[in-house]
């Protein structure tokens, strides 16, 4: 692309860049999926593994374990349930709250899940040239972002650039 205004923009539109490249991928994996008959979203691969690893989770667990907003979880919650690949029960202690696990239908599709994930992880380190730095520039992004919101980073810095 030789007219990139994003890419010409550099650093000051890395929200932008780091956005497009994850609609490009998940465009192209729901495009997988589709061809594979597979009836999941791209988004659902992190619960998928999370349920497998922990077996159950409340919604609240999840979305710590995620690094997502509680409403998104929900939502993804929601649609997965409704898809059939969760099962959600109340908890025992507190019944506001729901304890959600992988139904019979997800734990059949796993093993075909796995072989997509496998290849899609192939396929990520092929793009990376197997040079796994930006993991590393993203955990300090990650950890900046934990200790000090960009919010009060771009408001500190909007307040000096007006007096």
């Amino acid at each position: 692309m030789n007219d990139d205004f994003i890419k010409e923009l550099g650093y000051k539109a890395l929200d932008s860049r780091l956005k497009r490249i994850s609609d490009r991928m998940s465009h192209d994996i729901r495009k997988l999926y589709k061809e594979l008959n597979v009836d999941v979203e791209p988004n659902w691969y992190l619960l998928f593994m999370l349920l497998q690893k922990k077996e159950k989770c409340s919604i609240s667990c999840i979305a710590e374990h995620l690094g997502y907003a509680h409403p998104s979880v929900v939502v993804i919650v929601k649609k997965m349930s409704k898809k059939g690949y969760l099962k959600t029960k109340p908890d025992q202690s507190d019944k506001r709250k729901q304890i959600i696990s992988l139904s019979d239908k997800a734990h059949k599709l796993i093993p075909k899940l796995e072989v997509i994930w496998d290849s899609c992880e192939k396929a990520i380190l092929d793009i990376l040239d197997k040079d796994l730095g930006i993991i590393s520039h993203l955990d300090n992004i990650d950890l900046k972002l934990v200790k000090t919101s960009f919010h009060y980073r771009f408001k500190q810095e909007y307040l000096k650039s007006i007096k």
